[in-house]
């Protein structure tokens, strides 16, 4: 805790706060219940299946979050990286990849030389569910967001994220 005097946030900067966390409470329910109703996925289930797919450098032409879906037989993390970029424990991660693994959408693999490492991997059927889903979840995206702002606000909003993110990216990960 500050041993200074506290600097409060004056009536813009409040303003500001308090649509960031209304504004990001909003959305991520929008996109979320949407998310569910079109694919049946949590956020959790498309966060590792986007991660997966963007784990490989080769690409294609189908869409996840944005851009392009990565292919190949790489679509593959260790547990230990994919919790760490995630920002997870390792132990969330790994309770969660048991509930998507009795679904079909990953697997585990051994890691060889390393008895405690795992690679988690997207099945067919972990694949075939993403690029169902990245459809719609783009959509939701744009109707809830992009498309409601102008060039030049989404310009401005992609540098507030590099500017508040970039300090915060390596503060690291919750313990186990």
């Amino acid at each position: 805790m500050p041993t200074t005097k506290p600097r409060w946030l004056d009536d813009d900067e409040m303003r500001a706060w308090l649509a960031y966390r209304r504004m990001r409470l909003l959305l991520s329910a929008e996109i979320n219940r949407d998310l569910a109703r079109d694919s049946g996925l949590s956020e959790a289930d498309y966060d590792v299946l986007s991660n997966l797919t963007a784990a490989t450098t080769t690409t294609r032409t189908t869409p996840t979050t944005a851009g392009t879906t990565p292919t190949g037989a790489a679509d593959r993390r260790r547990l230990s990286e994919l919790a760490a970029h995630m920002q997870w424990s390792k132990s969330r991660l790994s309770h969660h990849i048991t509930r998507m693994e009795q679904r079909g959408l990953v697997r585990r693999e051994e890691v060889d030389g390393d008895a405690r490492g795992s690679f988690v991997v997207l099945t067919t059927q972990g694949r075939e569910t993403i690029e169902r889903a990245a459809p719609h979840h783009v959509h939701s995206v744009r109707r809830h967001l992009i498309d409601r702002l102008s060039p030049e606000q989404i310009r401005v909003l992609g540098e507030i994220g590099d500017v508040v993110l970039g300090p915060l990216e390596g503060e690291g990960i919750p313990e186990d």
